[in-house]
């Protein structure tokens, strides 16, 4: 299967093959090509060039062709943060929230991710299953190419696989890249009350152990955080998924300055997530193990009432950042990496070109994808944002909710 692209008015996030994130000053910076066409193959991208060279290189038949109509091409936005696995919603905390109870309050009272539990535990999986491909498919139509899909409201054995499964049936399923990560310690289930050594004992010895004989987890997550798990608690579980070859991703800091990154850089995992509470400690550690991306999640600033990390200040001391979602029922009930994106410029103060990095090529890396997606470069997945004509490249986070989107394609197919 091969199409061209053509009038295309703009190409950005142009990258070498070799470049898989940016850090620092090099985050303002955007490859871009005007007047360009682009050609796609089997669900990459072939090649792309200038308009004045389209005759000699666009040679060959193609099976499709789109116009551009003079809009940019973006590649996809690529979401490293999300729990889109979940049933019913929690639009009753939303009131706990206006009324002003915080995230720990609610939990506190036994909501939060608990009442999700216990919903996800009367939900049959294939009703999980079609709530959740709904949520996917809103995800992909509003750019998100790439995906992360977190467990975590299962909080047993059987519903964490259960969770797991559903993820598994969404990448056998959706054009887009997906991985999956198991997070059986997002809190402690409800059985375990005032026993969470217990609980700990069993993610490491059950779950870990249940979740890697069916291969369903990519990663493996751990909510180290006030009031969930301490970082002695997190390097437990790290260490029993190690030991079945499961790579780390951590929650830290959302809450409180918790000692997660500290634990998850010894770790080396792949990323720290929330991040809305640090020291100049956190940053200094993420510079001494470069491997790990930093993650700040602004959704779930905006919708919980809580800071937003220090962005600007991380990009400064030469660091690599990304941005992704949170998507979940309690704390950013919300997948649109172009409201992302627009918090980042509008409440972390980043530039459009930091906030469109962060938010394609960095949380590609976040994900363990960015060799695939991320970028505009021949071989990777033709996982493409086609806009009408648009003023300029500042108007995407400007005008984040006005229809500008003219076409998604996801591996080289209109979405």
């Amino acid at each position: 299967m091969r199409t061209l692209i053509k009038n295309i008015g703009e190409i950005f996030g142009i990258l070498p093959e070799n470049v898989l994130k940016k850090e620092g000053e090099e985050m303002s910076r955007v490859g871009s090509l005007k007047d360009a066409w682009m050609t796609l193959r089997d669900g990459k991208i072939e090649a792309f060039g200038p308009a004045g060279e389209a005759e000699g290189t666009c040679s060959g038949t193609f099976d499709s062709v789109m116009d551009a109509g003079g809009g940019f091409v973006l590649p996809s936005f690529c979401d490293s943060h999300t729990h889109i696995v979940y049933a019913g919603c929690r639009d009753g905390e939303f009131r706990d929230k206006i009324d002003g109870l915080s995230y720990e309050e609610i939990a506190a009272r036994g909501g939060g991710i608990l009442n999700s539990a216990d919903l996800l535990h009367e939900t049959s999986e294939d009703e999980l299953y079609r709530q959740s491909a709904m949520r996917a498919e809103e995800v992909m139509k509003a750019g998100t190419g790439s995906i992360e899909i977190k467990s975590g409201y299962g909080l047993t054995t059987e519903d964490e696989l259960k969770m797991l499964r559903v993820i598994r049936r969404l990448k056998e399923n959706f054009p887009m890249e997906i991985r999956s990560t198991f997070l059986g310690a997002h809190a402690v289930g409800r059985a375990y009350a005032g026993r969470q050594s217990e609980y700990v004992d069993m993610v490491c010895r059950e779950m870990i152990p249940a979740v890697a004989a069916e291969g369903l987890a990519d990663f493996v997550d751990v909510f180290c955080d006030r009031g969930f798990f301490s970082p002695e608690e997190t390097g437990k579980i790290l260490d029993a998924a190690a030991r079945y070859g499961i790579q780390p991703k951590i929650h830290a800091n959302e809450l409180a300055v918790s000692g997660g990154v500290q634990v998850g850089a010894a770790h080396n995992a792949l990323s720290v997530d929330h991040l809305e509470q640090t020291t100049d400690a956190e940053i200094q550690v993420l510079k001494d193990n470069r491997h790990t991306m930093p993650t700040m999640l602004p959704g779930a600033s905006f919708f919980s009432n809580l800071p937003y990390g220090r962005a600007k200040e991380f990009i400064r001391a030469g660091l690599a950042l990304a941005l992704a979602s949170d998507f979940n029922p309690g704390s950013s009930p919300s997948g649109d990496m172009r409201f992302v994106m627009a918090l980042g410029c509008i409440k972390m103060r980043l530039t459009p070109e930091e906030a469109f990095n962060a938010c394609t090529i960095n949380t590609a890396y976040a994900m363990g994808v960015s060799r695939l997606s991320g970028s505009i470069t021949a071989g990777k997945r033709a996982d493409l944002i086609i806009t009408k004509p648009l003023p300029s490249f500042a108007y995407i986070p400007y005008c984040h909710h006005t229809p500008y989107i003219s076409k998604i394609i996801v591996r080289s197919r209109e979405a």
